[in-house]
């Protein structure tokens, strides 16, 4: 774990009470319920780095992950970057359907190689291979050559895997005594080795005869498709719908029996039958391999068939990845958009919370070399001594904000530790001007109308100097920086920690107060109204370091 570090926490990890409530204090046992826990379990799952956050204008509040939806705005392929139709992807699988292949064995691109035949073989027909640069591997390990370089998906179709996949559907028993335990014949063989290496054709077939007993079972049912689906848009179908909820009959009942549905009984109806005799091949091709000659679960997943061995993997069209657009989730207003453009990196509207609320950093406050004091180590905080630590916030807006700070007095866990803000109120500069500043024309600063603060509040970063209360110790264009206390608790050496334990978290709770100018935003507001005040509050964790053994810091 490296320290410092921040967190922030989402208002969602509340449910109790609305996202856009606010925080009101009113006394000190209300103040100690809304106490914000980092240790809670429930905590948890709602600090996230200021990075990983967004903000909605509309709402203004902070969206995590869990308070946004995502949307879908386009499928490409990583390798050729051609946008697949929506109704491509739902006909075809999430795959790309032209010439891409991905390597079975390392997952890298291949690609489509020619072969120079040997003067023996000038007139060879199938000279093309794919081929993977990374592995070396090619169609040539499973015998796989191709007339031409297009179409290759129509090509491989009509290619076969060596070997048979293990059969996943038990015989029933009585068809058993019917068919026997002996190897299947030669017709039975063709059928399943047809249906094992295409899978589009195993599952065509089972949902051919289903349907069939489908419809031989329910003719006159009218919430059933010729196809074997259910068809609720039609008036029959929704009549038959409502005569459930009233209790009235729908047309005339049928008195006699219904037909029961058989199951498959024959191969081409999508029947897999296990032989005795059927991991023999297995078993001794096991035997000689070895372990190299067995697929991993990783390769065995990305594969549409049944493949435990390196020889029956084939290529795989590369997965369709995804252009996402996110929204959020109180008031369906866009938080990010990308450019519909696959070849694009750019987005249309992305609303980070880095651009709206300031960023936080802490760094120890190194003693001066005439105090005589021990420097701070933040894996070994030294327990009961006052440690002094310099919070620095910089603000990314264009209008001034006022800043109020507030911690607990002692720290929640299984030990607390003092903790107290120097200056718990301050405020920070506007983001603008920065080529004066860089220039050193003081003239031109703006300072903020809003908050009348004397000139000269602060301790100054000199050698020596001594953080004081109600005063900041550093001030810039953008950005301030306060002075915190910590008092740490004492933890024996011999007492034995959990996980995590001595590790000391204070929980902040920031408040600004902002003038939004609503005719740089461009609303309608504006016109009447130029000025409109704004707060946001929230609660953010420092990781400050680790508290050290007792007997460990006084000797």
């Amino acid at each position: 774990m490296n320290f410092p570090y921040t967190y922030i926490s989402c208002p969602c990890n509340d449910v109790s009470t609305p996202v856009n409530a606010r925080i009101q204090i009113q006394d000190d046992e209300e103040e100690q319920e809304r106490m914000f826990d980092p240790r809670s379990p429930r905590a948890g799952f709602s600090l996230y780095p200021l990075e990983h956050l967004l903000y909605c204008e509309d709402c203004q509040q902070i969206r995590c992950p869990r308070c946004t939806i995502e949307e879908i705005v386009c499928w490409y392929c990583p390798s050729c970057l051609f946008e697949m139709p929506l109704s491509v992807v739902k006909s075809e699988g999430p795959r790309c359907s032209r010439n891409c292949f991905d390597c079975p064995i390392c997952t890298s691109p291949l690609a489509t190689s020619f072969i120079n035949p040997d003067p023996e073989e000038r007139a060879v027909s199938e000279p093309w291979i794919l081929s993977c640069g990374y592995c070396n591997w090619s169609t040539l390990d499973i015998g796989w050559r191709f007339e031409s370089n297009k179409n290759m998906h129509q090509q491989m179709a009509k290619l076969k895997v060596g070997g048979r996949p293990r059969s996943t559907r038990v015989m029933p028993t009585d068809f058993a005594k019917s068919v026997g335990s002996g190897p299947p014949s030669e017709t039975e063989s063709t059928s399943l080795s047809a249906l094992d290496n295409d899978p589009d054709a195993a599952f065509a077939a089972v949902r051919s005869f289903y349907s069939s007993q489908l419809s031989a079972s329910n003719p006159s049912d009218p919430l059933l498709t010729p196809s074997g689906g259910y068809n609720y848009s039609s008036p029959s179908s929704l009549a038959r719908i409502m005569s459930l909820y009233t209790g009235r009959s729908f047309g005339k009942k049928d008195t006699g029996k219904s037909t029961l549905m058989r199951e498959t009984a024959e191969i081409p109806e999508g029947l897999r039958i296990v032989y005795p005799t059927s991991d023999d091949e297995a078993v001794k091709k096991l035997r000689t391999e070895g372990w190299t000659g067995i697929a991993s679960v990783a390769q065995q997943a990305e594969q549409r068939h049944v493949s435990r061995f390196v020889d029956d993997l084939r290529p795989m069209g590369p997965l369709l990845r995804t252009k996402r657009s996110k929204r959020c989730r109180a008031c369906r207003h866009l938080l990010v958009r990308p450019e519909q453009k696959v070849q694009s990196t750019r987005f249309r509207i992305r609303l980070v919370a880095l651009n709206y609320i300031p960023t936080i950093s802490l760094k120890p406050l190194q003693p001066s070399p005439s105090a005589e004091l021990p420097l701070i180590d933040l894996k070994a905080l030294t327990p009961l001594r006052p440690s002094q630590f310099l919070v620095t916030l910089k603000n990314p807006l264009f209008d001034a904000v006022k800043v109020t700070l507030a911690t607990p007095v002692q720290t929640p866990g299984k030990y607390s530790h003092k903790v107290t803000v120097l200056c718990p109120e301050f405020d920070i500069g506007s983001n603008v001007d920065q080529w004066d500043e860089a220039l050193g024309d003081g003239k031109s600063r703006r300072s903020s109308k809003l908050f009348s603060i004397s000139k000269v509040e602060y301790a100054g970063g000199e050698g020596g100097r001594i953080a004081e209360a109600g005063k900041v110790w550093e001030k810039g264009r953008n950005w301030t920086s306060v002075v915190v206390e910590v008092a740490c608790a004492a933890i024996a050496e011999s007492e034995e920690l959990e996980d995590d334990v001595d590790v000391l978290e204070i929980p902040m709770f920031v408040r600004m107060e902002w003038e939004a100018d609503l005719e740089r935003e461009g609303k309608d507001e504006a016109k009447g109204e130029k000025k409109e005040k704004r707060e946001l509050a929230y609660w953010t964790v420092l990781g400050v370091g680790r508290v050290g053994k007792l007997d460990a810091a006084s000797s």
